[in-house]
């Protein structure tokens, strides 16, 4: 398989220097905003399910599993500056790419188990006070953990750091691609990007129906959440759309071309691109969390202070609910953290 991959990089004739500048800088990026900005959300998180919050749990984890990703940053700087070859270890370049595509389908599901959780909250909201519980969300949390983990396990067998003569050339890239990575395609496109972005359109849809048929919201708030919904939808797809539609024009190419190569030199530097793409939302996950609405930044606020002076914080101040359900109003109950924070 080694001299395999080898020659097929060769013939393909794949040059790596474009676009580094652009590369870098977006690493770069990152790894200075992401890093501090996933940090505070880490420590927020854990106050709040401290404080029986569970929609924080999925935020804690989408939070671990950026900063895990953060930490591969600087090896993916070094490479694309190393005009695309690899410089570490052949264990390096398997553990830097089996932290990646984890982190991508972590991420995604993540949003997904968010959004659905919003959704549920609204359309259900006295039931789901009482019986959303930190211990089924720490459950699917780890459940999505170890089902993405063991998937992305052939990662190590598919390593694209393979050369004959020049060790460690490139990491985690065939030209043309293996067989049984271009079915992998095909279900990443299907499975990992399709299905959650019709789970995330829905949710968010129905979320934002139920507002607006709400009497009781004002038309600001009602344009929050109406705002939220659709960056939650752009967001996912501008940075998760390109890389997979990619992914699903190589496998495509594969199936139908004897010789692909001609295809694979000339979406090339664009795929590179749409790979840093991806992991813009690891950035973007908190710092819209932290300012999609005016009461998620007083919350924050008062979480720093609480953490500064945890005796004067008692209660679960977690959710903050606008509506109110009375015995003689008819109106819905919204937990309105839950809703205008989705990530």
């Amino acid at each position: 398989m080694s001299n395999t991959s080898d020659t097929a990089v060769k013939a393909c004739n794949i040059t790596y220097n474009h676009g580094v500048v652009p590369l870098v800088t977006v690493y770069s990026l990152v790894f200075a905003i992401g890093v501090p900005a996933n940090l505070l959300i880490l420590v927020l998180s854990s106050l709040k399910i401290w404080r029986k919050n569970v929609l924080s749990v999925y935020l804690l984890t989408l939070s671990l599993s950026d900063l895990m990703y953060m930490c591969t940053i600087p090896q993916w700087i070094s490479y694309v500056k190393n005009q695309n070859k690899w410089a570490h270890s052949h264990t390096a370049c398997q553990i830097t790419g089996f932290i990646f595509f984890n982190n991508l389908y972590i991420s995604i599901l993540l949003l997904c188990c968010i959004s659905v959780d919003r959704c549920l909250v609204v359309l259900y909201p006295i039931e789901a006070q009482w019986r959303r519980r930190r211990r089924t969300a720490v459950v699917v949390c780890a459940g999505i953990w170890l089902l993405v983990m063991v998937i992305h396990l052939p990662v190590f067998f598919l390593s694209g750091v393979q050369s004959s003569k020049a060790k460690n050339d490139s990491c985690f890239e065939t030209f043309p691609m293996p067989p049984l990575v271009a079915k992998f395609n095909y279900a990443r496109f299907c499975i990992g990007f399709c299905i959650p972005l019709a789970i995330l359109a829905a949710t968010n849809l129905t979320i934002f129906r139920r507002i607006r048929a709400s009497p009781c919201l004002n038309a600001r708030e009602k344009a929050k959440v109406k705002y939220l919904a659709i960056a939650v939808i752009l967001i996912f797809l501008l940075c998760f759309a390109p890389y997979h539609f990619i992914l699903l024009s190589r496998a495509v190419a594969f199936t139908l071309y004897e010789d692909s190569c001609w295809f694979e030199q000339k979406i090339y530097a664009v795929s590179t691109g749409f790979l840093c793409l991806c992991t813009v939302n690891s950035t973007i996950n908190p710092i819209l969390y932290m300012f999609s609405c005016e009461s998620v930044r007083q919350e924050i606020w008062r979480d720093l202070q609480c953490f500064r002076n945890s005796s004067a914080c008692h209660g679960n101040r977690s959710e903050n609910w606008i509506l109110r359900n009375t015995p003689n109003s008819r109106s819905s109950v919204y937990p309105m953290e839950n809703v205008t924070s989705e990530n």
